[in-house]
């Protein structure tokens, strides 16, 4: 370092202070963990989970891509219904939970015993046999009159499984306070010991869904302290669309994913997570492909082009009908998106003047795009190492993280 007229006590006094600022903004802000986030999560009520259900799920949405092809390919902008098709024969769910809360309701101890119990031996099948690459369960909520039956279901489901595969998270709903998230890491705590797992093997996902958790009642906004508290735990941040708009007192004609209440609610979640690792998660729409199947098939392609927009890469899926338009939303949305990022890429690495030019933290938001079609499916790395061979996923996860790049780009 250069001379300074700085004097030696405050030179110290400076570092010290930005060294501890520096420590913790990278423990709370670590950014993206390396995980590939799944497009979607299909919600599925215990009694009606059975282990063939991601497949039966995508049969289904088959015959409903046939049944209305020439409506679907009026919104294929990128030629992937074919694509898409086969996407939903081989692996149509890339996520799901078996719901033992909304969607199940309220039964009988002993019923929901041996639901809990038959739920974690078809986790544990799909993790050995080729099932979704992410699942889990959601529970009831934490409040006094659900918790017991909450932690019981949850202990059913860990022994059933005989260990925690991976993947495997619980979604807790109604999350309305700190408190409550700190509890959740208590009993994640009790249960490694119990289970005899390693510590920070149990993970699981907040849902927000009550206006409590967007703003507290001193005014601060209380998912940040959420996740902080959460030690790692919280993998994802869930928006529960009916149940938030219905607090905001929206009336139910007017309830959707697209009403302002519901979007404030998703851009206080986004602005807590950003840099912290955890995914975001749009909510569900209760329009379904039954009555009126071009209506609802219409309606939700839209919803989910406007959530890719709006940086909201994965949402719930809650009828066959909606894999058909989710993963074709998807599938346009980034081959578009990479048919504009890659020559900016290489732009970028070459450092060439054109009609853009781009920064750092452009480069990694066109990355982390890239990287995302290929997690998703949307384009191979087969087909990324014909066009843009520069752009090795080594290449592209080292722009995201703003390292420098590998001289062996594979």
């Amino acid at each position: 370092m250069t001379s300074t007229r700085l004097p030696e006590h405050i030179l110290a006094r400076f570092d010290a202070v930005l060294d501890q600022v520096d420590a913790r903004l990278g423990a709370g802000y670590p950014g993206p963990d390396g995980r590939a986030q799944p497009i979607h999560t299909v919600y599925v009520p215990a009694d009606r989970i059975t282990p063939s259900t991601p497949l039966d799920w995508g049969a289904s949405a088959v015959t409903l891509l046939d049944r209305h092809r020439d409506l679907l390919s009026e919104r294929d902008g990128t030629d992937s219904l074919d694509a898409v098709r086969a996407r939903l024969l081989d692996d149509p769910v890339q996520d799901l939970r078996i719901d033992f809360e909304d969607g199940y309701g309220f039964r009988d101890d002993a019923q929901e015993d041996a639901a809990a119990t038959a739920a974690g031996e078809i986790i544990a099948g799909w993790a050995s046999a080729g099932g979704p690459a992410g699942f889990g369960i959601r529970i009831k909520g934490l409040s006094g009159a659900e918790r017991g039956r909450a932690l019981r279901t949850l202990e059913l489901v860990l022994e059933a499984m005989g260990g925690v595969p991976d993947g495997f998270v619980f979604t807790v709903p109604k999350i309305r306070a700190v408190e409550q998230v700190s509890a959740l890491v208590a009993l994640c705590d009790g249960f490694e010991t119990g289970f005899g797992l390693r510590e920070g093997t149990l993970r699981f996902e907040l849902q927000i869904e009550s206006p409590q958790a967007i703003v507290a009642s001193d005014g601060s906004a209380p998912i940040a302290r959420m996740l902080t508290v959460a030690e790692r735990r919280c993998s994802a941040l869930h928006f529960g669309t009916y149940d938030y708009t219905a607090a905001c007192g929206i009336a139910a004609t007017d309830q959707a994913l697209d009403h302002p209440a519901a979007d404030h609610a998703k851009a206080v979640m986004q602005v807590a997570a950003a840099q912290t690792g955890v995914w975001i998660c749009d909510g569900s729409t209760q329009i379904v492909p039954d009555t009126e199947p071009e209506n609802a098939l219409l309606n939700h392609h839209r919803l989910v082009g406007r959530a890719l927009r709006r940086g909201y890469y994965q949402g719930w899926d809650m009828h066959p009908g909606h894999l058909v338009t989710r993963w074709l939303a998807t599938y346009d949305f980034f081959r578009q998106a990479v048919d504009v990022a890659v020559p900016r890429l290489l732009a970028y690495l070459d450092r060439r003047s054109g009609g853009v030019i781009d920064e750092p933290a452009t480069a990694e938001a066109l990355a982390a795009t890239v990287l995302r079609a290929v997690h998703s499916g949307a384009r191979t790395e087969d087909e990324l190492r014909i066009t843009a061979p520069e752009l090795s996923p080594a290449v592209l996860r080292a722009l995201v993280a703003r390292e420098p790049i590998p001289h062996d780009p594979r």
